[in-house]
């Protein structure tokens, strides 16, 4: 697929742009909707202490971590500069006679953007010199599987989430926006997204699962999605039967957001589900929670709340103690931003924040991506494994090469 519109050339042009002067820069478009947005930072990567106010203050994309550590640190990039495809128009954030140390990074910027506008930018992208974490095979996979479920029936912990990564080679002509273009026509219902930070590297996505959102009527929202199973070809998803195994997991999480509501003292929300939601080629259960904030006392509730849970019971497990533990001791390498949480923060007057499931991360000439299964007393190893690779399956077809 090729970017349509006359955005086509502008958004490839802005992301070469930004990646030309070393700048940050996301690109995502939100579930259900067609509007492609971009923001680039002028001052570089911002780090914050703690989690993004969501309701007022900086407007930018928030990336963070499943742990914020010195080389995975909460990364904020402000919205100098922003763009809409809906629109086709670039935005300066900001007054130029108010910030002079922008006046030659800005003329740069455009110089080399209207160079290359009218033709096809080279595709690279910020690059994450680490090294690659050890991938982990299938039998030691299995082996921490069997761990785990041991673990669950000492009572040291309910649920445990075992992730995994894998490197897979991409396609030498692999187009850095096409790649994320394609991901979003094909997956209308899921929050698409493109991140490219010198500091911390270039990840590419499509989640499903929203852990807090705001939107312009002051409306909170977050969603217990949990349980998986394939979704079969010419298959009614309103239909599909569920196990005992993936209804008790969804009900741990929604259990883990009650249990949040309930430590803040929020009783005022509503509760919708639980319902089977399609995520690529796989199935879900999925219970909605919304609040109204005009309507309770709670200012701040969606970055108390997004302090709270996260990580999320659908990523680390319950207790969230123990479970951290385990995941630290046995998973055997480290998850960086997979799993974390990502999306624009007062972007337009609202905020959408994703955990950050059914991603990868680009190397020069490999796409490194993640997948988790959550685990309980019914689990299987052998299926644990198999759900892993269905995840994978989500982004790797039209990604990467195909390998077996």
């Amino acid at each position: 697929m090729t970017l349509e519109g006359d955005y086509k050339y502008t958004l490839e042009a802005l992301f070469a742009t930004a990646v030309r002067f070393n700048l940050p820069v996301a690109v995502w478009r939100l579930p259900d909707t067609a509007e492609i947005k971009l923001c680039v930072s002028l001052r570089g990567v911002q780090t914050l202490a703690t989690v993004p106010q969501l309701e007022g203050g900086l407007s930018g994309f928030a990336f963070y971590p499943f742990q914020v550590t010195h080389t995975n640190p909460a990364a904020f990039i402000n919205a100098d500069i922003t763009f809409s495809s809906l629109s086709s128009k670039l935005k300066f954030n900001f007054k130029l006679n108010e910030n002079p140390e922008y006046v030659a990074l800005v003329k740069r910027l455009q110089d080399y953007f209207l160079k290359i506008k009218n033709t096809r930018p080279a595709t690279t992208w910020h690059v994450n010199r680490h090294a690659l974490p050890a991938e982990t095979n299938k039998t030691d996979f299995m082996a921490v599987v069997t761990k785990a479920i041991q673990a669950i029936e000492a009572g040291i912990f309910e649920k445990v989430v075992l992730s995994r990564a894998k490197a897979y080679p991409l396609e030498t002509d692999f187009n850095v926006l096409q790649g994320f273009c394609q991901l979003q026509d094909k997956y209308k219902n899921a929050f698409v997204s493109l991140v490219s930070i010198p500091e911390v590297g270039t990840w590419m996505g499509a989640s499903p699962e929203i852990l807090v959102q705001i939107n312009n009527k002051k409306v909170f929202k977050t969603v217990a999605l949990a349980g998986t199973q394939p979704l079969p070809p010419e298959t009614n998803p309103a239909k599909a039967r569920w196990g005992q195994k993936e209804i008790e997991e969804q009900s741990m999480v929604e259990r883990y957001i009650l249990n949040c509501f309930k430590s803040i003292r929020l009783r005022e929300y509503v509760e919708a589900g639980p319902r089977t939601v399609v995520a690529g080629n796989l199935m879900h259960l999925r219970t909605d929670f919304t609040v109204d904030m005009n309507q309770v006392p709670f200012p701040k509730l969606g970055s108390d709340m997004l302090m709270l849970l996260h990580p999320t019971s659908a990523v680390c497990g319950m207790p969230k103690e123990p479970a951290t533990n385990f995941i630290y001791q046995h998973e055997g390498y480290d998850r960086s931003y997979y799993s974390g949480f990502l999306g624009p923060v007062q972007v337009d007057g609202e905020s959408h924040i994703f955990v950050n499931l059914r991603c990868l991360q680009l190397f020069e000439d490999l796409a490194l991506l993640y997948a988790g299964a959550g685990i309980t007393a019914e689990s299987e190893p052998e299926k644990e494994w198999q759900e892993t690779k269905l995840k994978m399956e989500t982004i790797r077809g039209i990604m990467v090469k195909k390998t077996k």
